[in-house]
C-alpha cells in the first residue's frame, strides 16, 4: 500500500477515505458502509440500495428447491 492510500484516525474517530481510492471504487458521499472483521483487521463493505438490487434475480429459476414443508 502506498503512503498516499493510508488514512489517520481522527480525534473524533474518523477517517477520511483517499481520493485515488473513492474514485476507482466510485464511492460517493452519503454512501452506506459495513464493517466486517477480518482477523486482526476490518473490511470496509458498500452496502448496496434497494434500487441497486432490483432485476438481480431475473429469469431465476424456483424449480428444485425445496420449500419449508419438505424439510425432516
Amino acid at each position: 500500500m502506498a503512503a498516499k492510500d493510508t488514512a489517520k484516525l481522527s480525534a473524533k474517530f474518523q477517517i477520511s477515505i483517499p481520493k485515488s481510492i473513492r474514485t476507482a471504487r466510485q464511492w460517493e458521499a452519503g454512501q452506506v458502509f459495513a464493517f466486517v472483521p477480518k482477523g486482526d483487521g476490518m473490511m470496509l463493505v458498500p452496502v448496496p440500495r434497494l434500487e441497486d438490487l432490483a432485476g438481480m434475480a431475473r429469469g431465476a429459476s424456483v424449480e428444485g428447491y425445496r420449500d419449508r414443508s419438505d424439510r425432516a
